[in-house]
């Protein structure tokens, strides 16, 4: 069985974040194939093309070279305004560039949103895959992954205390590992 290593991304930049907290339990019901590890967002300045005209600020580069070698990136993501937040949107396009040099291309991908209502961040969820089709990178379809209620899930320290839940989230991991046998390289 093939191991890959697996970037997370979470929208919400909130330490207590219910994303984070869903994060963390994709990071623990994976299979044993599966590595994953929180790359941070949240000190990554606003994107601008003539920065990186030169030396582009440490803090995307650093970001770059974080992502570049994983085998594949999971989202787990909120929904701000109907769409993503955008400390999400700003590392997608740090990581974009510089053109043709895309950190994201052809790495399998997946998305998790989650909110405390009951659409379950369904706008992000698709808008985020809008990006993601550009970027190339080639999406889990089915199973979606569309976290409501999210509150109502987890316990005081983080951990899901609902069966079903766990139960799906863990079967969503194990098709994602192989959507990333699949697709990779």
């Amino acid at each position: 069985m093939t191991s890959f290593n697996v970037a997370v991304l979470v929208g919400s930049l909130r330490k207590g974040s219910f994303n984070r907290q869903i994060a963390q339990a994709l990071i623990g019901l994976a299979p044993a194939n599966l590595k994953g590890e929180i790359v941070e967002i949240g000190d990554l300045p606003l994107y601008n093309p003539d920065l990186d005209e030169g030396t582009p600020p440490a803090a995307w580069t650093v970001f770059r070279d974080k992502v570049r070698p994983f085998d594949a990136v999971l989202f787990v993501t909120p929904e701000y305004n109907r769409s993503v937040p955008a400390a999400l949107k700003n590392a997608l396009d740090v990581g974009s560039r510089p053109y043709g040099q895309s950190v994201w291309s052809g790495k399998p991908g997946a998305v998790v949103s989650c909110s405390p209502g009951g659409l379950s961040a369904f706008g992000a969820n698709h808008h985020l895959r809008q990006s993601l089709v550009f970027l190339d990178v080639p999406t889990l379809q089915q199973p979606e992954a569309y976290i409501g209620h999210v509150g109502d899930l987890l316990d005081t320290e983080g951990e899901l205390t609902n069966p079903d839940t766990k139960k799906f989230l863990t079967g969503f991991t194990a098709e994602f590992a192989t959507w990333i046998d699949r697709n990779h390289g």
